[in-house]
């Protein structure tokens, strides 16, 4: 995977979905201040980085969870890379919403899943993790038997594994910090000062100031 891990951490870069500022730092909706910003709904726009990301998460699925029987997808961020991924493997495909609509029936999953079927859960990005768990833990509820999640990019956070490991969730993802600095650092994006300070923000991000 390290392959993957580094080349996507490149073409992620190169399209925009993931962007570096020191000064000014990004505010995240948490309200964090951070030198690094994630969307990769942009890599839907970019037909080459879109069909490596669904490959490799046929690919990982294939080799992780063999067995599985449905794909579902966080909203909203995961919903065009898991029915990508569906479609590809010729799966049901569902997903969740982040709470229930407040009109008609108030689904907070959307699509039809059997009691007992397995799923592979699709994200787009994992921060700490509570907004993924949070899906999987609705899939549990309604009898689907969770395989564990597959995602794009992950920062990393220590917060993120003790939720992912409370929750008996395995995650794999196709990229992370680690392998984006690596890249960033080959390629010239970063120089070796700024190496220390990312680093720096990744051991306390929650209190993190750039001075």
């Amino acid at each position: 995977m390290k392959n993957i891990n580094k080349l996507l951490a490149g073409r992620l870069l190169q399209c925009e979905a993931i962007k570096l500022s020191l000064d000014p730092p990004f505010q995240w909706s948490s309200g964090w201040k951070s030198p690094i910003y994630c969307d990769n709904r942009i890599t839907l726009s970019y037909p080459g980085i879109r069909n490596l990301i669904k490959y490799n998460f046929v690919g990982l699925i294939k080799e992780k969870f063999l067995s599985t029987e449905a794909i579902a997808a966080v909203a909203t961020g995961a919903i065009a890379h898991g029915a990508l991924v569906a479609d590809e493997m010729g799966l049901p495909f569902l997903y969740i919403r982040s709470e229930p609509k407040t009109h008609g029936l108030s689904n907070l999953i959307e699509g039809r899943i059997k009691e007992g079927q397995k799923v592979v859960v699709i994200e787009d990005l994992v921060s700490t993790g509570r907004s993924s768990i949070n899906a999987v833990e609705a899939l549990r509820s309604i009898g689907a038997k969770v395989m564990g999640m597959v995602a794009i990019f992950t920062y990393g956070f220590k917060k993120a594994e003790e939720n992912f490991k409370n929750a008996g969730c395995l995650l794999y993802t196709l990229s992370n910090f680690d392998s984006l600095l690596e890249t960033a650092l080959e390629t010239g994006y970063i120089e070796g000062d700024n190496l220390a300070i990312l680093k720096r923000w990744m051991q306390d991000p929650e209190n993190w100031v750039n001075d």
